[in-house]
């Protein structure tokens, strides 16, 4: 079970390495092998991440490491043009990146939408076309589909969002533990 999620350290990147790499091949096994490749995050990107303050890791009821994600607030570059469809609103976003599980906890990614939902309620997520499992996910916890946006390599993916109803947008950074 999640019971904590915090701020990824310096410190904790051999861990999250770990996580993505058996995050590779878990996706592999599910019919999806080239959303992250053989090496995608790469340690500098992630240090950049967690320079930035946009990591985060899923901690266990034994204080293990389950799982990480990314949360930036704001805009998102890669979605300021989407195509065959339309985001729901142009109010003020987070984006939930790069959800990755140790395999250690059922439900994790849902613990992450959750969470991160506490911090925003109008949140964007993109996914590959052949990541089944997290299309199932997003749609099960009514994000709607958009449409399609082209990330920075220039490939695909399905754009997904979900406003959380009576909720102001704004957002302050300066919140997130």
């Amino acid at each position: 079970m999640i019971t904590q999620i915090r701020r990824t350290r310096e410190a904790d990147l051999p861990e999250v390495m770990e996580i993505y790499a058996a995050a590779r091949v878990w996706m592999r096994q599910c019919g999806n092998p080239s959303q992250w490749g053989d090496h995608y995050p790469s340690a500098a990107f992630l240090r950049e991440e967690i320079a930035a303050g946009h990591s985060f890791l899923c901690v266990n009821d034994q204080g293990a490491i389950a799982g990480t994600f990314c949360l930036i607030l704001g805009e998102d570059p890669t979605y300021r043009e989407i195509f065959d469809g339309a985001w729901l609103n142009e109010e003020p976003y987070g984006t939930l990146h790069r959800i990755a599980s140790s395999g250690r906890e059922k439900g994790l990614a849902r613990a992450c939408v959750e969470w991160c939902f506490t911090r925003c309620p109008n949140l964007r997520v993109d996914t590959h076309r052949d990541n089944r499992v997290m299309q199932r996910i997003l749609e099960s916890m009514g994000f709607s589909y958009c449409g399609i946006i082209y990330v920075a390599d220039g490939s695909e993916r399905l754009a997904y969002q979900k406003r959380l109803p009576g909720r102001t947008t704004l957002m302050q950074t300066t919140a997130l533990p």
